[in-house]
């Protein structure tokens, strides 16, 4: 799976004003992404350049590259086991991750798929617009993008739901 990095608009914006005080190693690796280099002939180019072996990782987290395409296979099928569809907790956790994602990467674009999330009354209703919601990353983002978001729903429905008693201590912020 490569992908293929590209500079947001923070990352131009560290370019011109060195803001950030990066590295010189993370700058440039900063540099030469360009949009056209998948990770692959990025990562080639870190030993050269003493930088860290998560330099990409790096510049992602904050938010100076994004990832803008790249050849990326479909995960595995994946469906609710039998009785989890009424499961009020994963309906929440899904309701609240698709609702969010809609916000992060559609936007106003996203206003006809999110009437379609306020539709559904259950987790298995919510697994039935992946697809779509899929391919209106894909065509707003990336395909990339796109199947990074199926492989991470995917992964909710193994994330173990809160405890529903764990309130946290307002004088410490630790759950009690």
């Amino acid at each position: 799976m490569a992908y293929i990095h590209a500079k947001t608009a923070a990352g131009r914006q560290e370019i011109e004003d060195r803001a950030r005080r990066l590295p010189p190693a993370l700058r440039s690796i900063l540099l030469m992404v360009d949009g056209q280099r998948d990770d692959d002939a990025l990562t080639a180019l870190l030993p050269g350049l003493r930088a860290p072996e998560d330099a990409l990782a790096q510049l992602a987290q904050a938010g100076l590259i994004e990832v803008v395409g790249g050849a990326v296979a479909a995960p595995a099928a994946r469906t609710l086991t039998a009785g989890r569809e009424q499961d009020p907790d994963l309906y929440k956790r899904l309701y609240d991750w698709m609702s969010e994602s809609v916000r992060r990467h559609l936007g106003l674009k996203g206003y006809f798929m999110q009437l379609k999330i306020e539709r559904c009354t259950d987790a298995g209703a919510l697994e039935k617009l992946w697809p779509d919601m899929a391919a209106a990353v894909a065509k707003a983002r990336s395909p990339a993008l796109a199947s990074r978001w199926l492989s991470d729903t995917h992964a909710l429905l193994d994330a173990p739901a809160a405890p529903a008693t764990a309130v946290p201590d307002t004088a410490t912020g630790v759950p009690g």
